[in-house]
């Protein structure tokens, strides 16, 4: 392990501050170490792994099916994105073939999450802020959306519902129509978010020109997502990479070229729109059919089959307690979390275990900017630098 970063004072009586691992506007376990002269920041060092997990280790433990519970733990905002990221690569060196219906299910699922994660962004970003009446609203809508989740899922958050193969179980009757309700009055819950703060003097104030981030300096640290979108640099790989059946989806990717906190959070809101455009598409166009590939040795058999069929009883009885195989190889698949460019490296070595599984998270990359958008300017900037990134600890130190 390595030694724990130091700062030392300067010589010109700057001080060095504490910033954290507890402080509430860190949004997780992060340390920095702040040297400031008087209220400037003159320079900052993140210090993280105080929330460690090994997950990536743990993976190659674990058959190919039991990873996907621990894919929902890398950033507990968005799960079902992370379940995707898994799942695609997998069934890239399976071969499989995954089912129209069980495709679009999981790009609504996977827009919901967006909406979800930009929620508590915006709530949380606003309340470090000091606009406390934003946080109630966003988490108001939030609430709904977790209920679909566990509508469909069982479980509000770890919902490991996106399976190798496809999904875990035939959304339940009534579900579409729900998730119908709620996309027909969310753009009106974003008006109100937007008359809020939008044009609100206070909010502008503490974001508009502050935490400045060029697009040169954006790709060259790796940063991506709404935090590279909304310094101009137009990348989204739903749109450009697109995987399991964005391509049939119209929708904008939104872009600003100001690089500061304000463009950052516009960038936000109008993905909030954009995300709901693709959920009443999908609920529009959803096709009938089976929501599991056809693979019997590696997708588990319907449950109702298991009491009448014995080749399905013997099927499930081999996939839990020996797992299935997966074809040599490696594979790197790319998808759009909320915060940016999610990837899954996953090695197979032919067994029925991943010889290893690797995360290329966004908040990794994008905190490194943190000093970018920092250095030189008032400490009270540095709290609205770090809500503008939305970083999740979980998929920094996993």
């Amino acid at each position: 392990m390595s030694p724990t970063p130091v700062l030392e004072p300067g010589q010109n009586h700057t001080m060095i501050l504490n910033m954290g691992p507890q402080h509430p506007s860190t949004h997780g376990v992060l340390r920095l170490l702040l040297e400031i002269d008087g209220e400037t920041v003159v320079r900052i060092l993140p210090d993280i792994g105080y929330l460690h997990t090994g997950i990536e280790k743990t993976c190659e433990a674990k058959f190919y099916q039991q990873v996907v519970p621990m894919t929902d733990r890398i950033d507990y905002l968005c799960p079902l994105v992370n379940n995707l990221a898994y799942a695609l690569p997998v069934e890239k060196l399976l071969g499989l073939e995954i089912p129209p219906k069980a495709q679009w299910v999981r790009v609504l699922l996977a827009e919901l999450t967006r909406i979800n994660s930009h929620l508590v962004w915006l709530g949380t970003h606003a309340l470090d802020l000091g606009a406390m009446s934003v946080f109630l609203y966003c988490f108001r809508e939030r609430e709904d959306v977790l209920r679909l989740f566990e509508m469909v899922a069982g479980q509000r958050m770890m919902t490991s519902y996106f399976r190798i193969g496809g999904l875990a179980l035939e959304p339940p009757i009534g579900w579409f129509d729900r998730v119908r309700e709620f996309a027909n009055r969310f753009d009106g819950n974003v008006d109100e978010y937007e008359n809020l703060l939008t044009e609100n003097p206070i909010f502008k104030m503490r974001t508009k020109g502050v935490a400045y981030i060029s697009p040169e300096d954006a790709v060259a640290i790796g940063g991506t997502g709404p935090t590279l979108r909304a310094s101009g640099v137009d990348f989204d790989n739903r749109r450009d990479f697109p995987y399991s059946g964005y391509e049939n989806f119209h929708f904008e990717v939104p872009i600003s070229t100001e690089g500061d906190v304000y463009a950052r959070y516009q960038v936000r809101v109008k993905e909030l729109r954009e995300s709901n455009r693709i959920v009443k598409q999908a609920l529009d166009g959803m096709p009938e059919g089976p929501i599991k590939a056809a693979a019997p040795k590696v997708v588990l058999p319907d449950r109702e089959n298991m009491k009448t069929q014995m080749e399905s009883l013997i099927y499930h009885f081999k996939i839990i307690t020996e797992g299935f195989t997966v074809p040599a190889g490696e594979v790197y698949v790319p998808v759009e979390s909320p915060r940016g460019e999610m990837g899954y490296y996953v090695v197979s070595d032919g067994t029925a275990k991943p010889y290893r599984v690797h995360m290329r998270t966004p908040s990794f990359a994008n905190l490194q900017l943190l000093e970018k958008m920092t250095v030189g300017r008032l400490i009270a900037d540095v709290v609205a630098a770090i809500g503008s990134i939305d970083i999740v600890l979980g998929e920094i130190d996993r």
